[in-house]
């Protein structure tokens, strides 16, 4: 028995990383999933491999149009809606906020936040009438880090983790539960779609980050997708059934600050340049 039998989901950002992965593990747990994305071969060719369970609706999130058929037609077509997992998302190089692209700000924030607001919003009255329902947003920990992204992505980010709460705190008390989710450095191919590599190369060159994302955090491997899905997972199913209105870090202990042994050999260096000006003295 799967935790998700009998539900249906939406994963938006479907084509690759994080939500290609959770759009699979989703189905292995027993859901019918609608994967979205705009790349259509990528999507069609990902719900062909997962089989009968999963389809594909090709969906740009920052066109609120989009984000409306997909969830109105998704209730339509299987009689209900059980998971929305807002996960569509990108970066932009970091730069000052002397050389802001006011232009790319507005198509960010587009994308990361006011996606994430259109879903909650077509989401919430079909949940609403079932009395249930489960919303995941992705959030990050740019969220809570200065430098972890670019000052754009960090703004959307927290924007994301407490629009979650407060929509919680709202559809709570219809029994339709909203939670954000946190990655840490997850191998995808986010990171050169962000400076602008064509994405179906961008998705080819994760393993180049793997070794670098081993470093990132107390926990010593790098994150991959299915950290995350299987996050999203605990949130959409049944098991989370009294989780409601947090953000479920999952980055291997990266917020908590640095590796214990990175620290200790930091105060040694400290301590030796005390010692040897003390000696010296």
């Amino acid at each position: 028995m799967g935790m998700l039998d009998g539900k249906v989901a939406i994963v938006t950002g479907a084509t690759s990383g994080i939500g290609a992965r959770t759009a699979e593990l989703f189905a292995e747990e027993g859901a019918t999933v609608v994967l979205a994305g705009r790349r259509a071969d990528v999507g069609h060719d990902l719900a062909t491999r997962i089989g009968q369970s999963a389809s594909f609706v090709q969906t740009d999130v920052a066109e609120a149009d989009q984000v409306r058929s997909l969830i109105e037609g998704t209730a339509a077509r299987f009689g209900r809606l059980d998971v929305l997992f807002n996960n569509a998302g990108t970066g932009i190089p970091h730069r000052s906020i002397v050389d802001l692209d006011i232009v790319e700000y507005d198509a960010l924030m587009a994308l990361l936040v006011r996606s994430v607001a259109v879903g909650m919003k077509y989401a919430a009255p079909i949940m609403i009438r079932q009395r249930s329902g489960s919303i995941i947003n992705t959030g990050s920990v740019a969220a809570f880090r200065a430098g972890a992204g670019s000052q754009t992505y960090c703004a959307a980010k927290a924007a994301v983790v407490h629009f979650s709460k407060v929509v919680a705190a709202e559809l709570g008390e219809y029994g339709v539960r909203v939670n954000s989710l946190s990655p840490g450095a997850i191998v995808t191919g986010i990171f050169g779609k962000g400076i602008g590599i064509d994405p179906n190369v961008a998705d080819a060159q994760t393993d180049l980050l793997t070794a670098r994302f081993a470093k990132s955090q107390p926990i010593p491997r790098a994150g991959m997708p299915d950290d995350i899905a299987r996050g999203a997972l605990y949130l959409a199913s049944d098991a989370s059934s009294f989780v409601n209105g947090i953000d479920l870090l999952i980055d291997g202990g990266m917020i908590t600050g640095n590796r214990f042994s990175q620290a200790t050999a930091g105060r040694g260096e400290i301590q030796k340049v005390l010692r040897d000006d003390a000696a010296a003295r």
